[in-house]
């Protein structure tokens, strides 16, 4: 006796997608090859916004500045119509390097500002830095109270300083008894002591700039190299010296280049306190005087500021260039 075998319903009932009139919806439901559109309209519209008018505010107030003066320093022009402009050639150099009694005196004031920032407070702030990194009790009110001169602005540093330097109730003639008349000592006015007491000033805030470069230089040691020097015996100094100073040399760099820029770019201090006469003549001073002055003299202005340019770009061009093959070969 034969028997049929009996399919249940389930059994019978194919299992839903599994048909040709499904499979076919799935080929006409495929999602089409090519490029599809993540951004909308209003999308590409934002982002262009966002990223065109800081380009066009960039490369008219940067570059366009830039040319226009390169361009201007080759001219005689007294600001008052592009009519009155003449070309001269390189007479603006000549006059500034043979005929300004004020250029050279800038030039070596802007190099004493350099010296200066070096020697003292760039030192100092490595002292800071290497204190603060033995996390010390306080050290974030420490730091905090070396950088705030940092976060201040110049023109309010200098107005600190005029009065710690005012010759009657200043605090440092106080404090050494030359607020009395006939013993004043005059820490702005005196051609012998201005240019060094704005030195102080600005010596006073690079110190905290130069505390958190190298801060954040230490924070990146390894350990380990720290705990060699210590396992082979040498003391807290010889492993700064031998050890951690050494895997300071980008940090170095940079210092010197911030250093650089600071010195050649040294204006609000100066201008707050004396606007650059009586000995503390800069080559921002003079660029400032020319081209804002009574007497304006843009083409000459220019010319001064093209010097400006030409030495800022001696000392950024090999930091680039080396900082551009270190990353190559990394």
């Amino acid at each position: 006796m034969t028997t049929t075998p009996t399919e249940s319903p389930e059994a019978a009932t194919p299992p839903p997608g599994s048909g040709p009139a499904a499979k076919s919806a799935q080929t006409d439901k495929k999602v089409p090859q090519g490029h599809r559109r993540l951004l909308t309209r209003r999308d590409r519209l934002t982002l262009g916004l966002m990223a065109g008018l800081p380009t066009i505010l960039h490369v008219a107030l940067v570059w366009v500045t830039a040319l226009a003066s390169i361009a201007l320093a080759f001219t005689t022009w007294d600001g008052i119509g592009f009519d009155s402009i003449k070309w001269v050639g390189l007479h603006n150099f000549e006059e500034l390097f043979t005929n300004n009694p004020q250029f050279w005196p800038a030039v070596e004031h802007n190099i004493v500002w350099f010296v200066a920032l070096i020697l003292i407070p760039t030192p100092l702030g490595l002292f800071l830095a290497v204190q603060l990194d033995k996390q010390i009790r306080f050290s974030r009110v420490y730091q905090t109270a070396f950088f705030l001169p940092v976060v201040m602005s110049l023109a309010v540093i200098g107005f600190v300083w005029q009065l710690i330097y005012n010759p009657d109730t200043g605090l440092i003639n106080s404090l050494i008894g030359a607020n009395e008349p006939g013993h004043y000592i005059d820490w702005i006015g005196d051609p012998d002591l201005n240019l060094w007491a704005i030195l102080v000033a600005a010596s006073w805030r690079h110190t905290g700039y130069m505390m958190i470069l190298y801060l954040a230089g230490l924070k990146g040691v390894d350990p380990s190299l720290r705990e060699a020097s210590a396992l082979d015996g040498a003391n807290e100094w010889q492993t700064f010296k031998n050890v951690i100073f050494p895997t300071l040399r980008p940090t170095n760099t940079v210092v010197l280049v911030v250093t650089i820029i600071e010195a050649l770019r040294a204006f609000d201090l100066v201008f707050v306190f004396n606007k650059g006469a009586e000995g503390t003549e800069l080559l921002s001073i003079l660029v400032t005087n020319n081209i804002i002055g009574e007497s304006s003299r843009i083409g000459y202005g220019s010319a001064i500021a093209v010097v400006l340019l030409v030495i800022s770009l001696a000392v950024i061009i090999p930091y680039l260039i080396a900082t551009f093959r270190k990353e190559r070969r990394a």
